[in-house]
C-alpha cells in the first residue's frame, strides 16, 4: 500500500530500467562448457535447496560469502527464489537449472544464489515486493537480478530456457544483463538504490492513528459480498483461493450483526470446496489452490497451513450453526495431518508436492477404468459416477480429479438406496482405492518443521480437540508444542524458525511468535493447563521486545542483515503476524486483566489505520482483531475441581456454541489456584460454591454466578455472546 510519493518512485525506477533494457535485450552471449559436481547447496538442511545441490548452476545459499565474491568479481547476482512443492520452479529447474548451457551464462557472468522462501521469509518478502513494484506481478519462482549490494535492478518471476509465452527465455536474456551490468551499471545501480528506498519507506507505518469504527467492518463486508460467487462460492472468480481468513471475519460480521448473509457466503463456501477437487476426496486434506471457479481442478501441492486454517474455519462454522457437514470435514482436515504430515517426535512437516515423476497431480488421477480394475464394475461405475470420473475426464489426459457433483440424498434415492447404504458403500470403495492409491509413487514431501506453521498446526488441533471432544488432537497438539519447545530454542532463549535432521537454525520471525502464541492460548482453552499460558505471555513479551516498531511490529528484528525491515498487515494467503499479534493481546488482556497488553494490541491495529481505511478487504485478519477490540468482549472464569466431568460439561458449553469475543480461564480448587491467580490475579475472588461455578464479566462488572452447564448456555445467549 504505497502513498503517491512512493508509487511516483518505483514508477521512474521502471521509467529508467525500460529505457537500459530496450537498449540491450537484442544483445547475445556464449555459453562455456561445465563439469558435473555437487555445488555448496549441498552442505544445507533446506528440501528445496537440497533438490539444487546437483544442477550445473554454481550456486551460493544467502549470505555474505556470495556477496563478497560478487562485489570481488564485479559480478551481478542472479537470486532465484521458490519451494520445494512448487510446480512452476521445478519447471523451470528441468528446463533452466539442471541444463549445462544456461549453467554455464549464469556461471560465466553471475554470482547465483538459491533462496528457500518457506526458510527465508525476510528475504522472499523484500525481492518479491520489488518484483511487484518493477512488473506489478509475483510469484514463485522468483527471479531478481541484484547488484553485489543486494540492490534489485531487474525481476521476473517464471523465466523459460527459451523465448516462449511472450517471455524472453534465459538464454537471450542473461548475456544481455551482463552487457548491461558492465556497460552501464550506473543506470541499474541507481534504478536498486530507488526501488530500495521505495521499499524502506513503504515499510514505515505511523505510530499514532486511532482505532477505526465499527463503519470499517461493515464495508469489509460488502466488498466481499461484491466478489462473491453466489454460483460456486468463493470470491472473485479463477484462479480462485480458500483464503479461511475472509471466512473467519464473515463469521464474526455474522455474530455482531446477525447478517444472516454473511454466514450464507461462508457456509455456501465450506460446502463447495468440501466437494471440489481442491479437497482431495480420498486421503483428505486440501489442496493450494483451484485453477478453475468451480474448485475442480486444483493445483496440487498440500500444505501445513492450509490444513490448520481450514480446519479452524470449518470448525468455527460447526460451532456457528451446527451442521454435522463441517464437523466431520474438521476431523478430515485434521486427520489428513496427522497421517501424512506429523514427524515421529510429534511435530509437523511442512507440504507435499504437486508433482509425482514430473507431471503435475498424477499421484490424485482417475479414469473409470482405474477405478473399476480396483472396485469391479458393479460398485466402480457407482463410485465413477459419484465422484465425477467421466471417459473425457476433467484435467487432462483423459484424467479426472475426484469430486461430488451429486446430491447425496438424490443420488441415493436414484439408486434405490438409503443414505446409510450410500455412506457404507462411499467409505468401502474410499478404503479401497486409497489403498490402491498408496501404491503408486508418493508426491515428494518437505520435512522441515516451521514453527509458524507448526503454531497454526498445535492451534487448528486444540480446537478441534476442545469442539469436537477429541482428545488425541489436544494431546497431538501438546506434543507439537514440547517438541518446538524441547528442539527449537537457541541457548540465549531464542525462539528458532526451522527444524531439519536434528538442526534448528533462523532465529524466528515475527510471524513465528505471533502464531505459535496462537497455538498456546488454543492449547491453555483446550486443557486449562497453566503452563500453556505462562510461556504464550513469555513469547509475546520477547516479540514486542525484538519486533516492535512505533505502534506496530515488523516481520524482522531490527538487527537482522541488511534489507529493509518490512511492517505490514495484509493477510494473504497466510495472516499477517501483526494481525494474529494484535489479536493475542487483545486475548492476552482479557485473560491477564493486564490493561498494557490489551492497549498494546489495539495500538497494532490502529497502527495501519489508514491501510485498513482504503482496502479493508485485505485486511480481514486484522479486522477479526478489531471486532474483539470494538467489543462488547467478555470474560468467562470456570472454578471447580480440575479434571471432573462437572467442569467439562461446563467448558463444553462454551466450545459448542460460536463465542469469538468470550475469553476463558479456569480457576481449579485447591493449592493449583496459586499459578492462575499469579497471572491473572482478578480471578483470586472466584471459587466453586459447589462442584463448579461460572462467572460472567464483562464491561468491568460481573453478572451473578451459574452453577450448571444448562444455567450457563442460558446466560451466554442472553448476553448474545
Amino acid at each position: 500500500m504505497e502513498d503517491d510519493a512512493v508509487r511516483g518512485q518505483m514508477y521512474r525506477g521502471r521509467q529508467l530500467w525500460g529505457m537500459c533494457i530496450l537498449k540491450y535485450l537484442r544483445r547475445g552471449g556464449m555459453p562455456v562448457k561445465l563439469a558435473e559436481k555437487p555445488n555448496r547447496l549441498v552442505n544445507e538442511k533446506s528440501p528445496y535447496l537440497l533438490q539444487h545441490a546437483h544442477n550445473p548452476v554454481d550456486w551460493y545459499p544467502w549470505g555474505e560469502e556470495a556477496f563478497d565474491r560478487a562485489r570481488a568479481e564485479n559480478r551481478p547476482v542472479f537470486l532465484s527464489i521458490g519451494y520445494s512443492t512448487c510446480h512452476w520452479c521445478h519447471v523451470m529447474a528441468r528446463e533452466s537449472f539442471e541444463d549445462d548451457e544456461v549453467a554455464a551464462l549464469l556461471n560465466k557472468h553471475f554470482v547465483s544464489i538459491k533462496v528457500d522462501r518457506e526458510e527465508r521469509p525476510d528475504v522472499d518478502q523484500v525481492y518479491m515486493s520489488a518484483c511487484q513494484a518493477l512488473t506489478g506481478q509475483g510469484g514463485w519462482p522468483l527471479s531478481v537480478f541484484l547488484s553485489p549490494d543486494k540492490q534489485p535492478f531487474f525481476a521476473g518471476t517464471y523465466i523459460p530456457k527459451r523465448s516462449r509465452y511472450g517471455i524472453t527465455g534465459l538464454m537471450e536474456l542473461l548475456p544481455r544483463l551482463a552487457a548491461l551490468w558492465h556497460e552501464q551499471p550506473q543506470e541499474a545501480v541507481a534504478v536498486g538504490k530507488q526501488l530500495m528506498a521505495a521499499l524502506a519507506e513503504r515499510g514505515g507505518v505511523n505510530s499514532g492513528g486511532t482505532l477505526p469504527r465499527k463503519a470499517l467492518l461493515d464495508e469489509a463486508y460488502h466488498l466481499l459480498l461484491h466478489s462473491f460467487d453466489e454460483r460456486y462460492g468463493g470470491f472473485g472468480g479463477a484462479p480462485k483461493f480458500p483464503v479461511p481468513h475472509r471466512l473467519t471475519f464473515l463469521l464474526r460480521y455474522w455474530k455482531r450483526t446477525g447478517d444472516s448473509k454473511a454466514l450464507q457466503m461462508v457456509t455456501a463456501t465450506l460446502k463447495a470446496m468440501a466437494r471440489g477437487g481442491i479437497f482431495d476426496q480420498l486421503g483428505y486434506g486440501f489442496h493450494r489452490y483451484s485453477t478453475d471457479e468451480q474448485w475442480l481442478a486444483p493445483h496440487f501441492e498440500k500444505m501445513l497451513y492450509d490444513q490448520a486454517l481450514l480446519a479452524i474455519a470449518y470448525l468455527e462454522a460447526y460451532q456457528a450453526g451446527g451442521e454435522r457437514e463441517f464437523a466431520d470435514m474438521a476431523r478430515a482436515i485434521l486427520e489428513y495431518m496427522l497421517r501424512e504430515l506429523r514427524a515421529p517426535e510429534g511435530a509437523f512437516y511442512s507440504a507435499e508436492d504437486a508433482d509425482t515423476a514430473g507431471e503435475e497431480g498424477l499421484f490424485y488421477l482417475w479414469t473409470p477404468a482405474g477405478i473399476a480394475a480396483v472396485l469391479g464394475e458393479e460398485q466402480g461405475g457407482a463410485v465413477t459416477e459419484y465422484f465425477g470420473v467421466t471417459g473425457e475426464g476433467n484435467f487432462e489426459s483423459g484424467r479426472s480429479t475426484l469430486h461430488r457433483p451429486h446430491d447425496p440424498e438424490r443420488f441415493a434415492a436414484e439408486r434405490e438406496l438409503s443414505l446409510t447404504e450410500l455412506e457404507r458403500l462411499l467409505s468401502d470403495a474410499r478404503e479401497k482405492l486409497r489403498q490402491a492409491r498408496s501404491e503408486r509413487e508418493h508426491p515428494f514431501k518437505d520435512d522441515k518443521i516451521l514453527t509458524s506453521w507448526n503454531g497454526l498446526a498445535i492451534a487448528a488441533l486444540a480446537r478441534g480437540g476442545a469442539v469436537l471432544g477429541e482428545p488425541q488432537y489436544t494431546e497431538a497438539a501438546a506434543k507439537a508444542a514440547a517438541f518446538i519447545k524441547e528442539k527449537m530454542i537457541a541457548p540465549g532463549g531464542r525462539l528458532l524458525r526451522r527444524y531439519r535432521d536434528g538442526e534448528a537454525a533462523l532465529p524466528a520471525y515475527l510471524d513465528d511468535y505471533a502464531f505459535l502464541v496462537w497455538g498456546l492460548l488454543e492449547l491453555y482453552g483446550a486443557t486449562f493447563s497453566v503452563a500453556h499460558l505462562r510461556w504464550a505471555l513469555s513469547l509475546t513479551e520477547a516479540m514486542l521486545g525484538l519486533f516492535q516498531s512505533g505502534g506496530a511490529l515488523r516481520f524482522a528484528a531490527a538487527d537482522e542483515g541488511a534489507l529493509p525491515a518490512f511492517v505490514d498487515a495484509s493477510d494473504g494467503a497466510l495472516p499477517s503476524g501483526n494481525s494474529v499479534a494484535a489479536l493475542n493481546l487483545l486475548q492476552l488482556g482479557h485473560l491477564t486483566g493486564r490493561e498494557e497488553l490489551t492497549e498494546r494490541g489495539e495500538a497494532i491495529i490502529a497502527s495501519f489505520g489508514s491501510d485498513l481505511q482504503r482496502s479493508p478487504a485485505v485486511y480481514t485478519a486484522m479486522l477479526a482483531a478489531l471486532d474483539l477490540a470494538l467489543g462488547p468482549a467478555a470474560e468467562l472464569v470456570i472454578a471447580g475441581e480440575a479434571r471432573s466431568d462437572e467442569v467439562a460439561r461446563m467448558a463444553g458449553t462454551v466450545f459448542r456454541g460460536f463465542h469469538p469475543k468470550l475469553t476463558l480461564l479456569f480457576h481449579p480448587a485447591g493449592s493449583d489456584k496459586k499459578e492462575i491467580a499469579a497471572i491473572a490475579p482478578f480471578i483470586a475472588p472466584m471459587t466453586a460454591r459447589g462442584k463448579v461455578t461460572a462467572y460472567l464479566c464483562r464491561d468491568r462488572r460481573c453478572l451473578p454466578p451459574v452453577d450448571t452447564a444448562a444455567a450457563l448456555a442460558k446466560l451466554l445467549k442472553e448476553e448474545k455472546l
